[in-house]
């Protein structure tokens, strides 16, 4: 029974750059946001439960997600982004799952931004939150995005406030371009390797 590690953070923390060095030691990983885009087009019941909830909108002629629709109706409206949450969370929590089960390493690791919010790492052996100074996860998303200033708060301000997340966390990883991020990963793999996650 392999280990599984997940790994969470706010946005423009770099959750995918630490994700990303697990990958390149040969540890299998799983990116919940990119498989919640997939499951959404994919999973007759998740398309039919968006159509009934959203409208026919949701999705173009094509069949692919209208995103840029649904991200501006569910991000302005708390109570319809719980909506698309309890449609969506169930249904990548469950593949995250049978992903891990089907593992053989000694370890797996999923990454997730809402990790905590779905209630995912309750069925996780050890939780890594990724951290990052303000001023740099703003300056992050305002280039990858290319996004003002103003909505990166928006979003950050959207998000479980740091502290609880580090209440939940079993272990914080700093990517702040003061700590060295391969040596704080190489410490948890050793770790991990040996079976520990205490």
């Amino acid at each position: 029974m392999s280990l599984k590690i997940g790994i969470t953070g706010g946005i423009g923390v770099g959750k995918s750059v630490v994700t990303k060095i697990f990958k390149v030691l040969g540890i299998p990983t799983y990116d919940a946001d990119k498989e919640a885009k997939d499951i959404m087009v994919k999973n007759d019941a998740v398309r039919q439960s968006l159509v009934d909830t959203f409208g026919q909108e949701v999705y173009f002629e094509d069949g692919s997600l209208n995103r840029e629709w649904l991200g501006k109706r569910v991000f302005a409206d708390a109570e319809e982004l719980k909506k698309l949450n309890a449609i969506v969370h169930p249904a990548v929590i469950k593949d995250g799952e049978d992903w891990a089960a089907a593992q053989t390493s000694i370890y797996s690791v999923k990454e997730a931004a809402l990790l905590f919010e779905s209630g995912s790492y309750k069925a996780l052996d050890f939780t890594i939150l990724v951290v990052s100074p303000l001023e740099l996860r703003i300056e992050r998303v305002m280039q990858r995005d290319k996004v003002d200033r103003e909505e990166v708060l928006r979003r950050i301000n959207k998000q479980m406030p740091e502290e609880e997340k580090e209440k939940l966390s079993d272990c914080i990883v700093y990517n702040d371009d003061e700590h060295s991020l391969i040596e704080q990963v190489m410490e948890l793999h050793q770790k991990f390797i040996q079976g520990k996650t205490s």
